[in-house]
């Protein structure tokens, strides 16, 4: 079987800015909602059986305790923000299993469940939907783990990381911790770059294996190289730090494969499928079951 690990709230972002706004009756917003129920039965239409959605239901997590500067619910639109609860519902009730993420975040759930589909002898392939670049972390040697861009039909396995990033998977939260991550709000360490990260780390994979001594590193053609030694370990604690802001959580309770799979929606789902004026959805995932016998 292949296991589909969803970016709720990765999709509902894109959602939220991609379609026309759709207010309701009552005044809520609610098309990132109805684009987000639709991708994923999208996914069962192409045939997915085990799918989990996981959203970042608080969005500041245990990570805001390590870093001020961390990134917060501040300047996220609140008719976007309002809907995570309301998806949350909305998946539920349409027989998806969902993660709704307060002390980790989504991110984490996604690793989690990626490591629990890996270690499933009968999962062929668990295929973690999203671009974010923090998940390449995640995707195995054995091509068992994968990422998955849906938007752009772009599929990244173990090979197709080390050609996007320069570093083997395992090396991805190091590669953040220096470079740094605006998305989440890591700086990085000054003088990092792309090219020069990638350079030292697939020689040396971790901070740790790499020699305090600019003069003991064996990186053909890197320019700098006292510099960027001087950088990293004079905030050697900097990058520790960020770093594990990097490194996902994959002790996170996400349940089992078997619990995953998408068995039908509930008796709940054409009334909440009408408060959101997509009736049609719920039809659709009643198609689907049918279908499915």
């Amino acid at each position: 079987m292949n296991v589909h690990l969803v970016d709720g709230t990765y999709e509902l972002f894109r959602y939220f800015f991609a379609l026309p706004s759709h207010v309701t009756a009552d005044g809520r917003e609610v098309a990132a909602t109805r684009g987000v129920l639709g991708t994923c039965l999208q996914l069962l239409e192409e045939g997915a059986t085990h799918v989990g959605v996981a959203t970042d239901h608080v969005i500041e997590s245990f990570r805001n305790d390590l870093l001020a500067s961390y990134k917060t619910g501040e300047g996220v639109d609140p008719a976007l923000k309002q809907q995570f609860p309301l998806l949350e519902d909305v998946l539920r009730a349409a027989g998806f299993t969902v993660w709704a993420m307060v002390e980790f975040e989504a991110d984490d759930a996604l690793a989690a469940a990626a490591a629990v589909a890996a270690a499933d002898d009968r999962v062929e392939r668990a295929l973690i939907c999203t671009p974010d670049k923090d998940l390449g972390q995640c995707v195995t040697e054995d091509g068992r783990v994968v990422q998955l861009d849906r938007r752009k039909g772009v599929l990244l396995d173990h090979d197709a990381v080390v050609a996007k990033f320069g570093v083997r998977p395992e090396s991805i939260p190091d590669y953040l911790g220096l470079v740094g991550d605006t998305a989440d709000g890591i700086p990085g360490i000054p003088g990092w770059g792309a090219r020069s990260t990638a350079a030292v780390l697939s020689r040396y994979p971790h901070y740790e294996d790499i020699p305090p001594a600019a003069g003991q590193w064996d990186v053909p053609g890197l320019r700098g190289a006292a510099k960027l030694a001087k950088a990293l370990f004079d905030r050697y604690d900097d990058a520790l730090l960020y770093r594990r802001l990097a490194t996902l959580e994959r002790d996170v309770g996400v349940g089992t494969v078997d619990e995953w799979e998408w068995r039908g929606p509930t008796d709940d789902l054409p009334r909440l499928c009408a408060q959101i004026d997509a009736p049609n959805l719920a039809e659709r995932a009643k198609r689907i079951a049918a279908k499915r016998g």
